[in-house]
C-alpha cells in the first residue's frame, strides 16, 4: 500500500493559513497589550490630576489675611497667588500655568509684609525659569478662573460686577467667597475635555 504525502502547493497553502493566522493573532494580543498601556496611562494622569487637585484645595481652605496690601488671593490670567496659614507661619503660594503644564511654587513661612510681597516676586521668578521641581501637571492646553461675588459667577479678572449690587461693590482688596477653575486638557495628554471644580473661599 502506497502512503501519499504532500505536495508543495499543500505545503504553501498550509504556510500561507498559519502565517496569516499568527498575523491576526499578534494583531490582537499587541491591540490588547496597547489598549492596556493607553489605561495605565490614563489612570496615573487621573491620580495625579487628583492629588494637584486636593491639593489646590487644602492652599484655597487655609487662606489667610495678612491685613496688609498683599491680597490673600489674586488671579493676573497666567497665575493664582494665594497667601496661606503655615504652623510657623504665613506661605505665599503661587500656581501658574505655563507651556501646557501646571506648576507650583510655595515659600518658607514669613513673618512680616516686606517678606510676603518679596517671596511674591521670587515665586514668579522661579517659576519662569521652569524648575523640574516645580512642575505639578501636564497636558493642560487651559484654564479660566472665575469669581463668585455678591450672587454671580464673572471671570476673576473683570474690574466691574453689575450682578453684585450697590452694596457689594467688589474692590480690589476684596475676596470672591467661591472660585471656580474650569481646566482644559490638551490632545494626546491621556485627559479629554474640561474639567471643572468649584470650591467655596473662606479667609481666616
Amino acid at each position: 500500500m502506497q502512503v501519499r504525502g504532500f505536495t508543495l502547493v499543500e505545503v504553501l497553502v498550509a504556510l500561507v493559513v498559519m502565517a496569516t493566522m499568527a498575523a491576526m493573532a499578534w494583531r490582537g494580543i499587541d491591540a490588547l497589550v496597547r489598549s492596556r498601556e493607553i489605561a495605565q496611562v490614563r489612570l496615573a494622569q487621573t491620580a495625579r490630576l487628583q492629588t494637584v487637585l486636593a491639593q489646590w484645595e487644602a492652599d484655597l481652605r487655609a487662606l489667610q489675611d495678612s491685613h496688609s496690601p498683599v491680597q490673600p488671593l489674586a488671579f493676573d490670567g497666567g497665575s493664582l497667588v494665594l497667601t496661606r496659614q503655615a504652623p510657623a507661619g504665613l506661605q505665599v503660594v503661587v500656581w501658574s500655568l505655563r507651556e501646557g503644564s501646571v506648576w507650583r511654587w510655595e515659600s518658607p513661612a514669613l513673618r512680616t509684609v516686606e517678606d510676603l510681597e518679596s517671596q511674591r516676586q521670587r515665586g514668579l521668578q522661579q517659576l519662569a525659569q521652569r524648575n523640574p521641581a516645580l512642575r505639578a501637571f501636564d497636558g493642560v492646553s487651559g484654564w479660566q478662573f472665575y469669581c463668585y461675588w455678591g450672587n454671580a459667577w464673572s471671570n476673576c479678572l473683570s474690574t466691574g460686577n453689575s450682578n453684585a449690587g450697590p452694596t457689594s461693590g467688589k474692590t480690589p482688596q476684596q475676596v470672591p467667597s467661591g472660585l471656580r477653575v474650569a481646566m482644559q486638557f490638551a490632545e494626546g495628554s491621556g485627559l479629554t475635555g474640561t474639567l471643572t471644580r468649584e470650591l467655596e473661599v473662606t479667609v481666616r
